[in-house]
């Protein structure tokens, strides 16, 4: 009794289990862009969720233009959000002009990136007065970490995007439909009208 119940139990778990990957294929059957759009959430997360180290990053260093890029890319990866919206329609043909002006904002956020680890290194590395990282502010090597991190979760983002076509075909592909079994006692249906 006690191994037939662990039995419906397991298989219980495992329809459910069944069922919630058949419906997470159905949503993104139904809305492949949200590839691109989850991927692009995480790496506005790795940015903003990093921000207290990256802004004390900032004060401590205090390289030119460092705030303005870290600015610039907080700012270009909300603005994303409304380009990706419309980017993919549903039931539509992908608008390539914000596509286009996403990639521009992909880039500039990249750029930022760049210049703001390269004012890390240079204040790490310059002959006068380098600065040494202690426990007091390790945050330094924090944000350098997660701005490189934010880079490498933008260039994901970015080929998602481009492959965002050929996630549509190929769940396209993926048979979610639910069989139901016949037992043969349905007989034929009488649709007549009944006077």
């Amino acid at each position: 009794m006690a191994e037939q119940n662990v039995k419906t139990k397991s298989s219980g778990i495992g329809a459910w289990f069944k069922e919630r990957v058949r419906k997470i294929l159905v949503s993104l059957k139904r809305n492949p862009q949200s590839i691109p759009l989850l991927a692009h959430t995480i790496s506005f997360f790795v940015f903003s969720l990093n921000l207290t180290d990256i802004s004390d990053t900032t004060m401590g260093v205090y390289g030119r233009h460092m705030g303005l890029c870290s600015f610039v890319s907080m700012l270009l990866s909300i603005l994303i959000y409304v380009c990706l919206f419309s980017a993919f329609p549903k039931r539509q043909k992908p608008n390539w002009l914000m596509i286009a002006l996403m990639y521009v904002m992909y880039v500039i956020i990249l750029f930022a990136d760049y210049y703001y680890l390269g004012r890390i290194d240079y204040a790490l590395t310059r002959p006068e007065t380098p600065i040494v990282v202690t426990e007091a502010n390790q945050y330094i090597y924090n944000a350098q970490y997660f701005v490189s991190m934010h880079m490498v979760t933008i260039v994901i983002t970015m080929v998602c995007i481009a492959l965002e076509p050929l996630f549509a075909k190929l769940f396209k592909k993926i048979n979610t439909s639910i069989e139901i079994e016949d037992n043969g006692e349905l007989g034929t249906i009488d649709i007549g009208d009944e006077d």
